[in-house]
């Protein structure tokens, strides 16, 4: 015989190992069940927010599906930020909450389905007869629509005792779709041939095309044509070797890298939205320049796009290199005349800005050269986000997450580092913050101390400013007090955590971290460096903001 929460813990458990979460009223037997009936890990974090984060990361950088879990009301409520930049970003999870019992709701319960439903999540409400289907079915949502998804237990169904846990079968995956459509392979005939005929072809990669496994299709396609790469800040590391790589397409590009993507006659862009970023609010090629576009998607996603092929990235691109015809020998493709490394190198700037305080670029190019090679990068949002984009350099797309960045929310940080730490046990997992975000976020600083241990660090961008809003708004003349933060001591708040907390005032306060990337990680603690950076540098892609909003 068992409980409802326990047909939910024990089918939940076949399918992810990872739940992060707080225990509450609403889902406390789940909890229990959790842990007496299977050999899932529980993960405790201090707010719930955190919980649907941590869920994120560990999905972002490990492609393994996790659970989030909360209490109703209130602990319900408190995650809807995440959750939101869960679904703008369709990251599957499944978020297991209490709800309100079946006889209707208490003075204390909201329309948690509703609230779902505005984020753009669906909830599926555990039944006496069908919890594990009820169970099965919505890790099947998450998994084949990449969605996060409510699995509701409510407060009266918790603890019927509903006799067996029935064996279900597991959650059923569309194939990945494959291009032999009649018109999609004529698609690709005349993608192949204007390829072919290219004088300076350009491949542009993203995140979809990791998902798809289309790193090695695409290196050999670059191979084929001769192309020059560039990828998605999200697709970073893609493409299997970078001699011929620009790097990053938007506003994290450096300026010679960009200025050659817009020589390009031919650009296939495969698995990237081309949002506003990437796309340098148009400006990314130039006007005679032909785009094609391979996406899953129903139909282009800019209006750029003059050549659409709908089809798995990897797929797709397999029967694009099989139909190009035989190159000509005698012809020396485009990327052997490019010098792509010095081209994606970003400017070099002095130590510290007019005001005295560290430069961010030069904090960036300084830590580039310190951080342990295995690590893992997650980001917080905010105007910092360019540093490590800009000039910390990632093995694959999975070893850098930005969390926040799809709902362009911030305060997400912190709780990040559990889930990744939980998906990456042999790396270094680096937390990449501002201050407001930070702080926004501190309750779950004890979560990553906790966690990650003397396998994780967080470097601090600390401006005591709110950036993106200082200047934005504040170029614009508006009242600058709103949007600066108290130089906050996280440091400080470090050491409180249980971690070692470092001031780094200049590039020598970092040779600390050379000596922490040696000592062993079963005996080091945390690291937390807070950066004193000038506010006055502002980055490229915040620049291209605000020319557009001038």
């Amino acid at each position: 015989m068992a409980l409802v929460s326990t047909h939910v813990a024990r089918t939940l458990a076949l399918h992810l190992d990872e739940v992060f979460g707080l225990m509450g009223n609403g889902n406390a037997h789940f909890l229990d069940a959790l842990a007496r009936e299977t050999d899932a890990t529980f993960t405790a974090v201090r707010h719930e927010a955190g919980a649907v984060a941590a869920a994120d990361a560990h999905y972002r950088t490990s492609g393994r599906i996790a659970a989030a879990t909360t209490t109703y009301g209130a602990g319900f409520t408190n995650t809807l930020t995440a959750l939101a930049e869960a679904a703008q970003a369709r990251i599957p999870l499944v978020l297991v909450v209490g709800d309100e019992p079946t006889s209707g709701p208490r003075p204390w319960d909201v329309d948690q389905i509703a609230l779902s439903a505005a984020v753009g999540v669906r909830t599926y409400t555990v039944g006496r007869i069908d919890a594990a289907a009820a169970t099965v079915t919505a890790i099947e949502h998450a998994l084949a629509y990449r969605v996060p998804v409510v699995l509701a237990i409510p407060y009266d169904v918790a603890r019927l005792d509903i006799g067996a846990v029935p064996e279900v079968p597991g959650p059923g995956l569309p194939s990945p779709l494959a291009p032999t459509a009649d018109f999609t392979r004529a698609a690709i005939a005349r993608l192949a041939a204007e390829l072919a005929a290219a004088e300076r072809p350009l491949l542009l990669a993203g995140h979809g095309a990791w998902r798809a496994g289309a790193g090695e299709a695409l290196g050999e396609l670059a191979d084929a044509t001769g192309a020059v790469t560039v990828t998605t800040a999200l697709g970073r590391g893609i493409f299997p070797q970078d001699r011929y790589d620009l790097g990053v397409a938007g506003g994290f590009g450096a300026p010679g890298a960009m200025a050659l993507v817009r020589e390009a006659d031919v650009a296939v862009v495969i698995g990237a939205g081309l949002n506003q970023f990437t796309m340098r609010f148009g400006e990314l090629f130039a006007p005679e320049t032909a785009v094609w576009q391979i996406d899953t998607a129903p139909a282009a996603t800019h209006a750029r796009v003059g050549g659409f092929v709908r089809a798995d990235a990897r797929l797709a691109v397999e029967s694009l290199a099989a139909a190009l015809p035989p190159r000509e020998e005698s012809r020396t493709p485009w990327r052997e005349s490019v010098d792509a490394p010095a081209l994606r190198a970003q400017a070099v700037a002095r130590e510290h800005a007019e005001d005295g305080l560290l430069d961010p670029r030069a904090a960036a190019a300084r830590l580039a050269q310190l951080l342990p090679e295995d690590r893992v990068v997650v980001s917080d949002g905010g105007h910092f986000i360019a540093w490590a984009n800009m000039y910390w350099p990632v093995a694959a797309p999975h070893r850098m997450a930005m969390v926040g960045t799809a709902y362009q929310s911030i305060g997400l940080g912190w709780p990040s580092v559990p889930g990744a730490a939980r998906a990456n046990p042999q790396a270094t997992i680096v937390l990449t913050t501002g201050d407001g975000g930070g702080v926004m976020a501190l309750a779950d600083l004890d979560s990553a101390v906790r966690t990650a241990g003397g396998r994780g660090m967080a470097v601090v961008w600390n401006d005591a400013a709110y950036g993106a809003e200082v200047n934005l708004y504040g170029l614009m003349g508006l009242d600058p007090a709103p949007m600066l933060i108290d130089r906050i001591d996280f440091a400080a708040y470090g050491e409180a955590a249980g971690a070692e907390g470092v001031t780094v005032r200049s590039l020598a306060d970092l040779d600390r971290l050379r000596a922490w990337s040696r000592e062993d990680p079963a005996t080091r603690r945390f690291l937390v460096l807070d950066l004193q950076i000038s506010r006055s540098v502002i980055a490229p892609y915040q620049e291209e903001v605000i020319r557009v909003n001038a």
